[in-house]
């Protein structure tokens, strides 16, 4: 009947679940607001940035913030490091549309997933609010929204995240 050719991806149960979810999702204000999401969390300057504000406004604990920031960002560069052993490339599905450029075509994990995540629980422990269901859940269905990543993609971003935010927020807590 029909014959698949060789170079059509199979289209697999994350790309339905991502194709879903865009087509669920997406509309002019969501892909502008994901988009906003997507630079700020470029190379996890925005999360650094926030930071690097925490220190200068709170410094009487300046070293914790700036120990904080420079755990979002390495965080950012253990994702990039993982990114670069499995190689998994970005989808590329015509029912996906991208809706945005990244500097890289390798998708798991998802750097920003990691990054929001990673800064969600540290600046949690410096605020004594939790910010994580503020800030997670709005970056991990912009990743999706824009078509840049599958869902497990940023759901291994945010459990990166998560274990590099969650062990330096206990050594910062032990201070």
């Amino acid at each position: 009947m029909f014959e698949r050719k060789a170079s059509a991806p199979a289209v697999s149960g994350e790309v339905a679940l991502l194709s879903g979810v865009q087509g669920a999702l997406k509309s002019e204000v969501s892909v502008k607001a994901a988009r906003g999401l997507s630079h700020f969390g470029e190379h996890a300057a925005g999360w650094f940035a926030a930071g690097l504000v925490g220190a200068a406004v709170d410094r009487r604990r300046r070293k914790d913030w700036l120990t904080a920031a420079a755990g979002v960002v390495g965080a950012h560069a253990a994702s990039i490091a993982v990114k670069r052993v499995v190689r998994r490339p970005r989808p590329d599905d015509p029912s996906v549309e991208v809706l945005v450029g990244t500097p890289s075509k390798l998708s798991f994990p998802s750097s920003h997933a990691t990054s929001t995540t990673a800064a969600a629980v540290l600046y949690s422990g410096m605020t004594g609010r939790n910010l994580v269901p503020l800030l997670v859940p709005p970056m991990l269905a912009s990743r999706l929204v824009l078509g840049v990543h599958y869902p497990t993609d940023v759901l291994a971003g945010a459990a990166l995240g998560a274990t590099v935010g969650g062990l330096l927020r206990r050594k910062l807590s032990r201070r």
